[in-house]
């Protein structure tokens, strides 16, 4: 039998954050990951591998579309496809072998394995050589993250009929891709093949894309993906799904119920994750789970176990890596006897399309709903001196913000480089700094930073200056 004072269970960003967190407050530390490297979906099969193929399929675009604009003259831009692929599985390897280090610097043991509660103090990790090691700790963080999510009696065959997973091994570039769901996953997989010269088709069931998110942003996105090339196939609904060997087909209905039917080489799920939670053995302890299948906890984070904790896509909340490293640090400081806090509306959500989308606080739809007065300051990047220069004139910027004293609200943003944008207003709504305040600093230019600047400004009742 193994003691330790904290395991955890899954070495996503949730998991190795926490353990990392848990070692520097002197805990001795275990972390247990079924699969061979650590890092979990985002690191191998989510948010790195993604961005990897996002830019390298930008680079690809850029030569083909706008290089000749700039004056660079090629005689011929070519796609491998090969290269494409093991590119990211390079940096892949280099995030994985950053995390061993960690673990290793911080002294934190790390069994391969299954992990199944045998009850509320006890687990058994199964290696893949089918050995048990026995674990007792005081503490236990479970960080197992989440699953591709698929629609009812609709087989994900992961030949035809794949996730994202397979999606970003594919042997050869597809022809033709269909992808179910508008969401985050869905834009930025259409993005990464459309690019590259896949025809794409996206069938998204709301009204709207990234639907989750403030629906301008969504307007703008579609209009953009559209001039992009991408057909987009909004408020229909996908009822079946078949696999005809060398291709594959959909099934649909509009909003009257009229069918419809499509084909391509691929058809891509995209819509949403679920908990995973299967083959934990939670049957052995005390731990209830919600209607959605998520890990109930209190605002500690803390299960119906009092000595067991729940972290990341397992619980409730947005699926987010950055998220999940919150709670993470979050747990380890709360078992730690401290007092750590997580302002949940202030968390950034970003999707990595060109131009990206990013927001944070109250979207406009969250407010009026909630009955909430606010100011609007809305600017776009084809007004800015930074984004003419860069061919970047798509998105905007738009503050929402507290009549009376001037508090940010809701910062959202569609264009270039708004996934680090995006921080400046995290700060603005953390430290509760006012619009105006938020513009009267000084801003570099030229910048796409002074769309910010400018929204700022608007929404505080002042004019804008031209940038």
């Amino acid at each position: 039998m193994e003691t330790f004072d904290i395991t955890v269970i899954g070495s996503g960003p949730g998991g190795y954050v926490a353990a990392i967190r848990c070692a520097q407050l002197g805990y001795k530390t275990a972390i247990v990951e079924k699969y061979p490297t650590l890092g979990g979906t985002c690191t191998n099969v989510g948010c790195i591998p993604t961005k990897a193929l996002l830019d390298s399929s930008e680079h690809y675009h850029q030569a083909i579309e706008t290089f000749d604009k700039h004056g660079i003259e090629l005689e011929e831009v070519k796609l491998n496809f090969q290269q494409f692929i093991a590119r990211k599985n390079e940096v892949v390897t280099q995030n994985t072998k950053g995390l061993n280090f960690l673990m290793d610097k911080n002294k934190i043991t790390v069994f391969e394995g299954t992990a199944q509660f045998k009850n509320n103090s006890e687990i058994t990790v199964k290696s893949p050589d089918n050995k048990s090691t026995e674990i007792k700790s005081k503490h236990f963080i479970i960080a197992t993250g989440s699953k591709p999510a698929t629609l009812p009696n609709i087989k994900i065959d992961k030949k035809r009929i794949i996730t994202s997973t397979e999606a970003l091994t594919l042997n050869d570039k597809p022809k033709s891709m269909i992808i179910i769901g508008g969401g985050v996953i869905g834009v930025e997989m259409a993005s990464i093949y459309n690019r590259i010269g896949t025809k794409v088709t996206i069938i998204e069931y709301a009204k709207e894309l990234i639907s989750t998110m403030d629906l301008e942003l969504g307007a703008s996105l579609r209009k953009i993906l559209k001039k992009q090339g991408i057909d987009i196939q909004l408020s229909k609904s996908v009822y079946g799904v078949e696999n005809l060997g060398d291709k594959a087909v959909v099934y649909y209905r509009d909003e009257n119920q009229k069918e419809f039917s499509l084909e391509a080489e691929y058809i891509l799920m995209a819509v949403g994750r679920r908990p995973y939670t299967e083959g934990l053995g939670l049957e052995n302890t005390t731990i209830q789970l919600d209607d959605k299948g998520r890990i109930k906890t209190n605002e500690n984070l803390q299960t119906t176990v009092p000595s067991i904790y729940a972290i990341g896509d397992v619980v409730a909340g947005p699926m987010l890596a950055h998220k999940a490293e919150e709670e993470g640090v979050f747990v380890a400081e709360i078992i730690d006897g401290q007092k750590p806090h997580i302002h949940y509306n202030r968390i950034p959500g970003v999707v990595y399309t060109w131009p990206e989308v990013a927001s944070v606080g109250y979207t406009e739809e969250e407010l009026i709903a909630k009955g909430i007065e606010y100011r609007k300051g809305k600017f776009p990047f084809s007004a800015s001196a930074r984004a003419r220069a860069a061919m970047e004139k798509d998105g905007f910027a738009k503050v929402l913000s507290e009549p009376k004293y001037g508090e940010v609200l809701g910062v959202h943003i569609i264009g270039p480089r708004a996934a680090d944008l995006i921080a400046q207003a995290v700060i603005g709504l953390e430290y509760e700094v006012t619009d105006s305040d938020m513009f009267m600093i000084s801003y570099a230019h030229p910048t796409y930073s002074e769309v910010l600047k400018e929204a700022y400004m608007l929404a505080s009742g002042q004019s804008a200056i031209n940038i």
